[in-house]
């Protein structure tokens, strides 16, 4: 069996530690933080989702599909909370609902148990919701995901590997006979690396003397909680028709497993790979990504949709009236903020958005360079299918 390192304590690096370990291999997790889950993992809705919206065939579709059933079956298992509460995705005007067959036929493609409802189902389900039709999943849950990081990273413990804080990356050295990766907490020497680094992915690639085609570009996500006066308006997930040729899903309102109903999120682009407020900047991420001709690109295709979104990040009144084309009674102040979230959305030099999860390999070294949303659902799938690969790999 190898020595592996595994860069990032989010939820798929902790997946693929659990399954590394669980397979023999031992296993060293370096996270800068001080602890687990600091990033997207910690901060996103905390949905499990049902293989809805991506592409037949691609790793997000089969992933996720099966991801919706593992991560499920591995809360039961440890106690984690998990709610399966159903989804409605919802049209809200006749224009739409192409765009929403559109979307039931891709997630019959992907085996999703999704089917079709009327305006007076639809309510049956969500009392207070807008639409003139809507598809409903009835296995799309929520979890938590933190609670989830901390039983892998008590399992990686168990079954004999080491989580190490504090651990920025700070050089590595790939050699033929092994991998020594530079932290403050020390240098660690492995057989294997797998960089699961988030929105550091690309950097971390570079420090192991590879040239990835993608840059990661951060998209901050705000979101809302509802006032409890309000939280009667949802009962589940109501999800708006995404715009298919962005990779995000639109603001939407979502029960959480803690209580309460998140709104949001919104997409802008941050001021700093952990930018989760307007007010922390870092030139050094600006320049990474504003150097990078596919930003550029990016922006020359879709600058009303980031001007539109920039204006609803500057006025709850905006963001309020996004959600009352779902919940029209949501009344006025009803609206708190909440942490943001930052995605870590790789772009290619063409100014396209990478919309699977994307994976890049050498000798004894795996990145995953994208993996946003389903990732943390079909993060045990992930991480398995890494495991696999290690297995696989050059350099015993």
């Amino acid at each position: 069996m190898a020595q592996v390192i595994v860069i990032g304590a989010g939820i798929v690096g902790l997946a693929t530690a659990h399954e590394l370990t669980r397979r023999g291999h031992e296993v060293t997790v370096l996270e800068k933080e001080p602890d687990v889950a600091r990033h997207q993992t910690g901060r996103n809705s905390g949905v499990i989702h049902s293989g809805l919206y991506y592409a037949p065939g691609s790793l997000k579709a089969r992933m996720g599909a099966a991801g919706a059933v593992s991560m499920r079956d591995f809360a039961v298992e440890h106690g984690i909370g998990v709610e399966i509460c159903g989804k409605l995705v919802v049209a809200t005007r006749e224009s739409q609902v192409p765009a929403l067959e559109k979307l039931l036929a891709r997630g019959l493609a992907n085996g999703a148990p999704v089917r079709r409802v009327d305006q007076a189902e639809a309510r049956e389900y969500e009392p207070h919701v807008a639409c003139v039709a809507a598809l409903r999943v009835d296995t799309t849950g929520i979890v938590d995901y933190v609670g989830v990081c901390r039983t892998l990273a008590r399992l990686i413990a168990d079954g004999g590997g080491r989580l190490a804080t504090g651990a920025e990356i700070v050089a590595i050295d790939a050699r033929a006979d092994g991998v020594t990766v530079t932290t403050p907490a020390g240098e660690f020497r492995a057989d294997r690396l797998v960089n699961c680094a988030g929105l550091q992915a690309d950097r971390v690639a570079r420090l192991a003397g590879l040239e990835p085609d993608v840059r990661i570009v951060p998209f901050r996500g705000e979101y809302f909680v509802l006032a409890p006066s309000a939280q009667h308006l949802v009962n589940g997930l109501i999800y708006p028709v995404p715009d298919p040729t962005l990779p995000f899903l639109g603001v939407h309102l979502t029960k959480m497993i803690g209580g309460g109903v998140h709104a949001g999120p919104n997409a802008v682009l941050a001021l700093a790979r952990d930018g989760y407020a307007w007010r922390t900047i870092s030139p050094r991420d600006i320049g990474d990504y504003l150097a990078w001709p596919g930003l550029w690109r990016l922006g020359r295709r879709f600058w009303k949709t980031g001007a539109a979104e920039v204006v609803r990040s500057m006025s709850q009144r905006r963001f309020l009236a996004s959600l009352r084309e779902l919940v029209p009674d949501l009344p006025d102040g009803c609206l708190t903020p909440a942490p943001a979230g930052v995605r870590a959305q790789a772009l290619r030099r063409d100014g396209a958005m990478v919309d699977d999860f994307d994976f890049l390999r050498a000798d004894r070294q795996i990145h995953v360079l994208n993996a946003p949303s389903p990732a943390a659902t079909a993060s045990l799938e992930i991480g398995r299918s890494i495991a696999d690969e290690v297995d696989l790999l050059r350099g015993d």
